[in-house]
This record gives structure tokens, sequence and C-alpha cells, in this order.
């Protein structure tokens, strides 16, 4: 089938199986490898994206499901070859240590502050809960969260 939607703000249209997992489909085929797959199932917020600006795992989310809409990945968040508030303020705190986790991290970070553009710790937590860290930087995450707010993280 024919799937067309809008991945980092440019137009796609390929000829898929709807049934694929939106995960491989940029990893795989458009090679967009910053979306990382860490357990396959959903659970460890790795591979999040954002769709139409709600963060979703990608490794869950049919690629028909995305048919006509706005998927932002990690490499599409930057502005022209900056970073973003958000980015810049992970790499600040050096809130990562091996960093398989952080653009799902960043991702749903950046949801949070388009919807609270000033969370508190709490929800800042709240919002991150699903997406794990082995590495143990969860407090450094959270000041990078915090310090992103504070200079408009949610551009």
């Amino acid at each position: 089938m024919t799937i067309s939607f809008s991945l980092n703000g440019r137009r796609v249209s390929m000829e898929a199986d709807g049934t694929r997992m939106l995960a491989y489909v940029l990893r795989d085929d458009l090679q967009l490898t910053g979306t990382k797959v860490g357990c396959g199932q959903g659970f460890c917020g790795a591979c999040t994206v954002l769709l139409n600006g709600e963060a979703v795992r990608s490794c869950s989310t049919p690629l028909a499901s995305v048919a006509g809409k706005e998927v932002l990945t990690i490499e599409g968040l930057g502005l022209q070859g900056s970073l973003h508030p958000v980015q810049e303020a992970f790499l600040s705190h050096q809130a990562f240590q091996c960093g398989f986790c952080t653009p799902g991290m960043i991702l749903s970070a950046y949801a949070l502050l388009k919807k609270t553009p000033k969370p508190d710790r709490l929800q800042v937590a709240e919002a991150l809960d699903g997406n794990l860290c082995r590495c143990g930087a969860h407090v450094r995450i959270l000041a990078a969260v915090q310090a992103a707010a504070q200079k408009g993280g949610a551009q």
C-alpha cells in the first residue's frame, strides 16, 4: 500500500506493508537511525518519536497508523544545523552516559514542554517515567529538562 505522511517537516510517500512498525521503517528504509529500538515491545521508550505532537513508541506503531499525520524524530528536532534547547540542555547537564535512551528521552521531554512549558520536577519525572535509562542519568536528565524549560524548550 502507499502510505504518505510528514516526516520532520517533509512529505514522505512510500510503498510499504502498513503492518510494519514505524521504528523499523525509519531506521531501515529511511536511514534515520537516531530512533533506537530497545525492547521492541513499547516498554523502554528508546524508540519514542512524536506523532502529531504526542510521544509514541515507534516500535509498536504500525506504519499505516501514521498515514496523513506528522512524525517528528530526533533528526528533525534541531533547527537548520543547530541544536534545539532541549538537546542543548542534555549536553550541558551531561544528561546521558551511553546515549542509547537519549533520543527518546529528548522527544518525550519536548512533548512535555509543548504541553507544560514550566513543569515542576514531579511533572518531568512522571512524563519521563516510561523512558528507561540503564546508566542511571535520571537526576541529570530531570535537571536538563527543567533547564530547557527555563530557556523556552517548548519552541
